[in-house]
């Protein structure tokens, strides 16, 4: 199978332009495939020439799409590689929106999303650039907590974006919770099981509270409300009446009983009684 390998005699999106187009019209036979790559090829050249690099990017986008079936790894990823290098040109920076969603797809699509993490810290000035709708806001924060939560190491990073995503819903626009509770659902998950995540706004964000007076995750509620606010008696007592529901979250029982000892021991140090009888230390903390 040939692979796509950008040299210095021919620019980089044209070969990956060319590639892409032989590979998709490879079943058509010579006769129809050559004029539509000519084609394909003599537009990439005019996008090059004119300086007109939305348009380049996406033409490399929709060449990309039609061959993920029949592409390699390697070649998905140097594929992506070149649209990200073209996306940083100064010239495409006001316009940039639809190319980066749609090389965010390619990389998840193409299972190259390494490549794409570096722009995950850029969000924020990518966001007052674009002006983007609520909505798009929350497709962009979802998208993007996804792609960090199947990538190792990037656990904390993930449960910023879905903050974000929750910080999006208000009390004006409740109707629309629906959407949200299975990521508010998810984002306590996410909290409880972190080991060094002690605060979070999650209780008072309208994006979260809300699902308290759902039957269906109000459970889950109050076991944020435990974590945040109660003592590890408190989330004993949750756990014996709630051991099966604590499994289906994927929580480990042993894991939750640490995190709560170290939140109970931070509690105790702020009664501002001074010295702790180790007594009550014990007591408190189940130990021995």
């Amino acid at each position: 199978m040939t692979t796509v390998v950008p040299t210095s005699e021919e620019d980089p999106a044209l070969s990956i332009v060319r590639f892409t187009a032989e590979m998709s019209w490879a079943d058509a036979g010579q006769e129809v495939a050559e004029p539509q790559v000519n084609r394909l090829c003599i537009e990439t050249q005019e996008c090059v020439i004119e300086g007109r690099w939305l348009d380049l990017a996406s033409l490399m986008l929709t060449s990309a799409d039609l061959i993920f079936s029949k592409a390699s790894e390697k070649d998905l990823e140097c594929i992506f590689t070149i649209i990200c290098n073209l996306v940083k040109k100064p010239e495409s920076l006001d316009q940039n929106r639809f190319v980066y969603m749609k090389a965010l797809n390619l990389a998840i699509n193409g299972k190259v999303t390494e490549h794409i993490l570096p722009s995950f810290k850029k969000i924020d000035s990518f966001l007052q650039e674009w002006n983007l709708g609520v909505k798009d806001q929350r497709e962009l924060f979802l998208k993007i907590s996804n792609i960090l939560k199947e990538t190792k190491g990037y656990a904390k990073e993930s449960f910023k974006f879905l903050m974000k995503y929750l910080e999006t819903f208000s009390g004006e626009d409740s109707y629309s919770m629906n959407e949200a509770k299975e990521e508010a659902l998810r984002t306590i998950i996410a909290f409880v099981k972190a080991p060094d995540m002690f605060q979070c706004g999650l209780l008072d964000m309208p994006g979260c509270s809300p699902i308290e007076k759902d039957a269906k995750y109000a459970l889950a509620y109050q076991l944020l409300k435990i974590f945040l606010t109660g003592r590890l008696d408190d989330y004993l007592n949750f756990q014996e009446a709630n051991s099966e529901l604590l499994k289906t979250y994927g929580l480990i029982h042993e894991d939750c009983v640490e995190k709560m000892r170290l939140l109970t021991l931070v509690d105790l140090g702020m009664m501002g009684t001074g010295q702790i009888p180790y007594s009550m230390i014990k007591d408190t903390l189940k130990i021995g």
